[in-house]
């Protein structure tokens, strides 16, 4: 079993390494520190998981990420580098492929795309198959809030009916599915995909909020 899962916690915490605490994210208030202590409550802190669920609690989330992203950086990546706790059903490989691969590769795209050199990676055929597999399946999830209609077509892989049109029409997002990801995972700004569909129709799906 290819473990891309795997190999994309291995080149995040590589670049989190490379660029420091301090380096910048595409996500609002985030450094490279607060998206580590992020990952790493994710894994290894599910009584703070549910602030991420639950406004009321967000709060108590909040200060728990902000006391792991204070702590010793280079420890902190090397926790994320060993993976999950044996307890956490994420330990188990084709867990961690389904839960954490769209997961790692988003994040460290995070963490690329904020950099002022950052270029498109030349993603394999293996690892694009896998992720045009996950976004198939977490796509009716992810575009639940999409104003429209969506149409996924990915590059060289093919189309998928992500949502069914409610009041308005369908709007096709054409693009190298790395960039589909990205977009259904609420990184429109950076995501390298193209719209096609009425203008108004795309202006809504652009201007939405959706994605985590």
């Amino acid at each position: 079993m290819t473990r891309h899962a795997q190999s994309e916690r291995h080149a995040l915490c590589d670049e989190l390494e490379r660029l420091g605490p301090e380096a910048d994210t595409i996500a609002e208030g985030w450094r490279a520190k607060d998206l580590a202590a992020h990952l790493l409550i994710r894994e290894t802190r599910p009584d703070l998981l549910a602030g991420l669920f639950i406004p009321a609690l967000a709060g108590r989330t909040d200060r728990g990420m902000a006391q792991v992203a204070a702590g010793d950086f280079g420890a902190l990546v090397q926790k994320i580098r060993s993976g999950p706790p044996v307890w956490n059903p994420m330990a188990i490989p084709a867990v961690d492929e389904k839960a954490n691969l769209t997961e790692f590769f988003v994040h460290f795209e995070d963490l690329r795309r904020a950099q002022p050199d950052w270029t498109p990676r030349n993603l394999s055929t293996e690892l694009q198959q896998a992720l045009w597999a996950a976004l198939k399946s977490a796509s009716k999830l992810m575009l639940r809030k999409a104003p429209t209609g969506v149409v996924l077509i990915a590059t060289g892989l093919g189309r998928h009916a992500a949502k069914a049109p409610g009041a308005g029409g369908t709007v096709v997002v054409r693009g190298p599915v790395g960039e589909l990801v990205l977009f259904a995972f609420g990184r429109e700004r950076v995501a390298q995909v193209s719209f096609e569909g009425s203008d108004d129709d795309v202006a809504a799906l652009r201007g939405a909020d959706f994605g985590v």
